[in-house]
């Protein structure tokens, strides 16, 4: 059963926040800027007619190292700092740092919000802590003006929309129909952000170059953000953004550092054999229960179908003293041999703690001594995906002493959970009220208690290509099998020929013979009739 006010996944539409709210939040308006100090103005301008009370409304401007700086207009209630460190994402640290505000509006100095852009922005943000609400931009390629107009959408109409965005919403059902990446949606043109959340995820990451957007709304999600396009939050982008103009070479770099840090990009992580700063999955592992079973354990993990992973081995690895004189006697050889063995496998971590790094998206917390098999983990992740659930629970062994499980957690999910708990709740309660629990059995799912594992898809493939090699060889031998009857047939054919010549010799040499004899006999006939002739003339005379 739904809790009123607990979002499940990326539907926000059971908050309902009313049309009416009282404003009581605070609402701090971060503005980066370098240049433009004519836009700054009408920005600024823009800011003043806001429908949100001032008296709950900050606006900072960081001047990120303008030459001339930049200055306020004359009586703008606005906060003029200045960072010297060049990039948006110090500018809007910058900001942060200095922000007072329950709410966090990121504005780019040359956006300009309509009168009740803020407001409908807050009015989400009034309803839960955990928010991130984008607002409508349009494109202008109206000229500058020297004032701020008092009709907006006369002056810079027409303008195109921020037509990915548009369509990322229309194609999700407004981002509500579980869709896989709704952080794409944080934009720092317009967009709100709780400051809670904000504490949660971190920062903005000054070592990237282009992408710093979208890599804090992935880190805001993993937080347990509910993302929220708002179109009553409308705004006008004076002239088109860098990416519109270069997108390409803008994409190539910006896909070259996001790969590392935002795993919900797979299609950025073809390679089958590279380690990510931020894996996909990490395995946490009791490093204490054993060498052979945690071996077991990790060593199967390793060989799995889902190369983007690591693991974290928890034991107490800092205080681990070896004896060198009697090893064999060392009460802690266990743990010596599981440290000596994975000290040096680039994807398993030795930790005091089991403290996962939380832009990890999944968490699998595995037994040491069963052994999934080389298709569990990728079976698991699928389930959790295709029904976005927040908690896949395995049960491995169940008898009078208890459950033994494996758990795949979605870090999103526990994080959001922890957000709208009430004390004292069961957090996997919570987790299935925003997300969703299954269970399965281990046994269906290739996991076994020390056992050779089952034949996964790995192994399946091994077996399939020694089969495709045997089958190749075997055609190759019949091939040369044929070519040798064929050549067979051929000196058969030569042979017939050949007898049938030499029984026509046969036959010829046989005629001859035979006229040879009948030449002889005519030839003893005639002889022997002369001679009898003479022999009669000669008896005569």
């Amino acid at each position: 059963m739904t809790v009123p006010g607990r979002v499940r996944g990326n539907d926000y539409r059971v908050l309902a926040p009313d049309e009416h709210f009282t404003p009581r939040l605070t609402v701090s308006v971060v503005i980066p800027a370098y240049g433009g100090q004519d836009k700054l103005d009408l920005v600024l301008a823009a800011l003043a007619r806001q429908s949100y009370p001032a008296g709950l409304t900050e606006v900072i401007v960081v001047d990120n190292g303008t030459s001339p700086p930049l200055r306020l207009p004359a009586g703008s209630a606005a906060r003029l700092i200045v960072c010297d460190r060049p990039g948006r994402a110090s500018a809007r640290n910058a900001g942060l740092a200095a922000a007072t505000g329950e709410v966090i509006h990121w504005l780019d100095s040359d956006v300009v919000l309509t009168p009740g852009a803020i407001e409908a922005h807050m009015r989400w943000h009034h309803a839960a802590p955990y928010l991130v609400v984008t607002g409508y931009i349009r494109f202008t390629d109206a000229q500058v003006p020297a004032e701020l107009p008092e009709d907006l959408e006369k002056h810079f109409e027409p303008a195109e929309p921020h037509t990915w965005i548009v369509d990322l919403v229309e194609r999700t059902g407004g981002l509500t129909d579980n869709p896989q990446r709704p952080f794409s949606l944080h934009v720092g043109g317009a967009t709100s952000v709780g400051a809670r959340l904000i504490e949660a995820a971190g920062p903005m990451d000054e070592e990237l170059i282009l992408g710093q957007d979208t890599e804090m709304g992935y880190r805001l999600g993993q937080a347990g953000a509910v993302f929220v396009p708002e179109p009553a939050a409308r705004a006008y982008h004076l002239g088109p953004t860098m990416r519109m103009r270069d997108k390409q070479p803008i994409d190539r770099v910006s896909h070259a550092f996001v790969a590392d840090r935002i795993p919900a990009y797979r299609w950025l992580r073809g390679h089958p054999g590279r380690q990510w700063k931020v894996p996909y999955v990490t395995a946490v592992v009791d490093g204490t229960a054993g060498y052979d079973e945690v071996r077991a354990t990790v060593d199967a993990l390793l060989a799995g179908t889902v190369p983007d992973l690591s693991v974290l081995l928890v034991g107490p690895w800092d205080g681990l003293d070896r004896d060198r004189r009697a090893p064999l006697k060392d009460p802690d050889l266990e743990l010596v041999l599981v440290h000596g063995h994975y000290r040096h496998e680039g994807r398993v971590r030795l930790a005091a703690t089991s403290e996962v790094d939380p832009a990890v998206p999944f968490v699998l917390r595995l037994p040491a001594g069963w052994v999934p098999g080389e298709d569990s983990l990728a079976g698991l992740l699928e389930l959790a995906r295709e029904e976005g659930l927040g908690l896949v629970n395995v049960l491995l062994d169940e008898s009078s002493d208890g459950v033994v499980a494996a758990r795949l957690e979605r870090a999103a999910a526990f994080a959001r959970a922890r957000f709208v708990a009430e004390p004292g709740e069961d957090l996997d309660d919570v987790v299935d009220a925003v997300s969703g629990v299954s269970w399965v059995a281990g046994e269906t799912t290739g996991f076994t208690n020390g056992a050779e594992p089952p034949v996964g898809r790995r192994g399946a493939y091994k077996a399939r290509v020694a089969a495709q090699a045997e089958a190749a060889r075997l055609a190759k031998e019949v091939e040369r099998l044929r070519a040798q009857v064929a050549k067979w047939k051929d000196e058969s054919s030569n042979w017939r020929k050949s007898a049938v010549e030499l029984r026509r010799e046969v036959g010829t040499l046989r005629r001859q013979l035979h006229a040879a004899n009948r030449a002889q006999q005519n030839l003893r006939t005639l002889v022997s009739t002369k001679m009898r002739t003479a022999l009669r003339k000669r008896l005569r005379d």
